[in-house]
């Protein structure tokens, strides 16, 4: 079977769209996450995400932005965030009835980004411009 013909039987760009729209609803909705996107503009991140998941789901590629090291290079990613955003984007798998073999696979490439954007403390952020700010947000449900 083609990596395309796997993609569409996963449910295809559709089933990305929708999922991604639920997940950044929540995203930009939850108190320590929205603060990364502020200055984002929500449907964009989303047209993102979904050509960038297509790409490597095996559909076709559309994406046009930069590699995940690169893209996240000036953003304090932990544990804590990466835990917070995989519960979100479990609930939007739930919410949009999503094809077990695309969480699963989806869930695996988000595991195997990890070891390139993942960052110890913020000495390890890099701005991708000069007008950057390094995003790095205590997280307050913790402290809670």
């Amino acid at each position: 079977m083609s990596k395309l013909v796997a993609f569409e039987k996963m449910g295809g760009r559709s089933s990305l769209i929708l999922i991604n729209k639920i997940f950044y609803d929540k995203v930009y909705k939850h108190p320590w996450l929205k603060q990364y996107f502020e200055h984002i503009s929500q449907q964009l991140i989303e047209n993102q995400q979904v050509d960038f998941m297509q790409k490597v789901l095996g559909g076709e590629n559309l994406y046009v932005g930069k590699a995940p090291p690169v893209a996240h290079m000036h953003i304090m990613i932990n544990e804590d965030i990466f835990q917070v955003r995989k519960k979100l984007l479990e609930e939007a798998f739930i919410e949009a009835q999503a094809k077990p073999e695309l969480i699963s696979k989806w869930l695996s490439l988000d595991n195997s980004f990890k070891r390139v954007i993942f960052k110890d403390s913020t000495a390890q952020c890099k701005r991708r411009f000069n007008t950057d700010s390094i995003l790095d947000f205590p997280n307050d449900e913790k402290n809670a």
